[in-house]
């Protein structure tokens, strides 16, 4: 009895697994970039070794002319497994603690030809969903159809609409041409549902060009559950927005970015983009709603809670780009649950998550007006009054780049040949100079939230684009826009030196239970830019900044891992904004980092790297 007594409590006292998972694409389904694991910390991270690389070996496909870009994933881990999506839209499962490949789909997106997203072939996630038979189902949205994949075995799942497949084009509210869908960002799953938005190539401007409905699809059969229109039809909510019956035919106004969920309330945040064309809005007056904005769903029904649009009448292509980050705060001794959306002009706008009210005061404020032949911009836009922007806004000749007199000089002449003025000075027929560029700003690395100290980190571009605007050759069935952009969007000037001066790019620490900014240091450097023969024999900041689109996450360890811009992944310290390490892959850091634990009781860090046939997958872990 003695000995069973003994064992009884050896059982009772036995640790739980040590694996710590990271389920889906942004950490949780808040988009927070949290990692409860402290193994790897500031005292010890300067040990991180490379543990294994997994490589994608993808190349162009001649065939039917694909190209591969950049691998931008951001895996997932289950059960000792990572799933996630290569840029040519495989699907692959690898072995989370030595990175051996268990199995590859290959849904053969690039049978339909290039992407015509203008950067290649790219795809960041997947997601999972456990049914009540107990498999794991891995989903992905490729291009024009939504796929589902018994994880086990890297087959698709025949039970799922037509041998594991639903086509995309189905219940759209118009026929579109296949070719023309996209999907770069993974799907939600909510319950025994699969949500989804797509992606439409920006330069895609013709009448019923595939709309930005956002559907729902039941996870077991593959059929349509609900649809939302994101630009309302005749007698819907919003509809009044879009003048002279402008809603008419009109698509995109997407979802391309990862949308956030509150499951507990079963509440679902859209980030919905720009509606066509994404700089020239002559052919649909009005604010035209839902576009650039936040949206709040019932995740069940897709019925519309609340909405806040972030930006009227959009002409800057600043869609908000980044999945909705999902806090609870304390504001002035008052506890909020709280939905932050991140966006490409560097604000923080910060809303109630279920009443849809902003947690501070957002002004209208007055903003230039165009000077295109037709072109009403919106007399306003809205403006946070807390937290300030986290990153730098309009251009004036002083921001002119000054590493030498002469180069000053050089820039300020070719500034003054464009318009130039503060944030949401629309763009213009001689070419107007836009800060934050097309990147942002915050891009669909969003933000990372350490849930104990309400702190916010965002890693963010500070570049500068010229837009110009200009009377177009009409393409059928791509480009059939009086007006669209035209020319090159580089702000540069003697061979590719930027006409702004850096940093070029940031990382912010905001405070959201005060809406302050704690720190801002630069990111990243620029190798290429040092080396620019203008530029040889000049002193240099430290760090000029790495441009770029991906992410930070961040650790209970007191650590950022961020990657993104330059070639290297750092582990910079969450208090103070320095850089305790970093470990240089020989290729651009390109995706947004995870990170997880294995059973063996080991931390991993793992990041997407480079792109075409350098592409790999990074892992990281501490030396025995």
């Amino acid at each position: 009895m003695k000995l069973l007594i003994v064992l009884l409590a050896a059982f009772a006292a036995a640790p739980a697994s040590k694996q710590q998972e990271w389920p889906v694409y942004g950490g949780d389904q808040g988009a927070t970039k949290y990692s409860t694991l402290d193994t790897i910390n500031r005292s010890n991270v300067s040990h991180l070794k490379r543990a294994w690389e997994w490589k994608a070996g993808e190349g162009p496909v001649e065939e039917f002319k694909a190209t591969p870009g950049l691998f931008q994933a951001t895996p997932i881990m289950i059960d000792g497994v990572l799933y996630f999506s290569t840029p040519l839209n495989r699907i692959i499962a690898v072995d989370a603690e030595t990175g051996a490949q268990k199995w590859a789909h290959d849904p053969r997106a690039y049978a339909d030809g290039q992407a015509p997203n203008g950067t290649g072939f790219v795809h960041r996630g997947v997601a999972a969903w456990k049914g009540s038979d107990g498999r794991l189902r891995i989903f992905m949205n490729s291009r024009h159809r939504l796929l589902a994949i018994d994880a086990a075995t890297g087959k698709p799942d025949t039970a799922f609409g037509d041998n594991g497949v639903t086509d995309l084009t189905k219940h759209l509210l118009w026929e579109i041409n296949r070719k023309h869908l996209t999907n770069t960002s993974p799907p939600l799953v909510y319950k025994d549902l699969v949500i989804l938005g797509n992606g439409v190539a920006d330069r895609l401007v013709y009448k019923n060009d595939p709309p930005g409905d956002v559907r729902a699809w039941n996870a077991k059969t593959g059929a349509l559950a609900w649809s939302f229109h994101t630009v309302p039809q005749k007698g819907e909510f919003g509809n009044d927005t879009w003048q002279d019956d402008s809603w008419k035919g009109m698509g995109h106004t997407n979802v391309w970015a990862p949308m956030s969920l509150d499951a507990e309330r079963g509440l679902l945040y859209l980030p919905v983009s720009t509606p066509s064309n994404d700089f020239y809005g002559v052919k649909r007056p009005g604010n035209n709603l839902f576009g650039e904005s936040l949206v709040c769903l019932d995740a069940a029904t897709g019925k519309r809670k609340w909405h806040y649009q972030i930006t009227h009448h959009g002409l800057w292509d600043y869609d908000p780009p980044g999945a909705p980050i999902l806090v609870t705060i304390t504001v002035d001794g008052r506890k909020i649950d709280a939905v932050a959306q991140l966006t490409k002009q560097g604000f923080a706008f910060v809303f109630d998550r279920v009443t849809g009210k902003p947690v501070w005061p957002i002004e209208e404020r007055p903003v230039p007006a165009s000077d295109v032949p037709g072109e009403h911009a919106s007399p306003t836009q809205p403006f946070p009054t807390k937290p300030p922007a986290f990153e730098e806004q309009g251009v004036t000749l002083d921001d002119a780049f000054d590493a030498t007199p002469e180069l000053k000089a050089k820039a300020l002449a070719a500034l003054k040949q464009y318009r130039i003025g503060p944030l949401y000075t629309p763009p213009s027929l001689n070419g107007t100079i836009m800060r934050p560029g097309l990147v942002g700003g915050a891009n669909w690395g969003g933000g990372a939230f350490d849930p104990e100290t309400g702190m916010l980190y965002i890693r963010s571009s500070n570049q500068a684009n010229l837009v110009r605007v200009g009377k177009t050759d009409a393409i059928p069935g791509e480009l059939e826009a009086d007006f669209a952009r035209v020319g090159s969007t580089a702000a540069e000037f003697e061979k590719g030196l930027p006409l702004l001066k850096g940093p070029y790019a940031h990382l912010t620490a905001i405070d959201l239970n005060r809406g302050v900014i704690t720190w801002r240091v630069p990111f990243g450097d620029n190798p290429q830019l040092r080396k620019h023969p203008a530029l040889q024999g000049v002193a240099l900041p430290e760090k000029l900044g790495a441009g770029g689109n991906s992410g930070s996450i961040v650790t209970k360890g007191g650590l950022i891992f961020v990657g993104g811009g330059d070639e290297s992944l750092h582990a910079i310290d969450k208090s103070t904004g320095k850089d305790l390490w970093s470990a240089p892959v020989g290729r651009k850091t390109s995706g947004t980092p995870m990170t997880y634990r294995t059973a063996n009781g080991k931390q991993y860090v793992v990041i997407a790297t480079g792109g075409g046939k350098d592409s790999a997958l990074v892992a990281f872990t501490l030396e025995d």
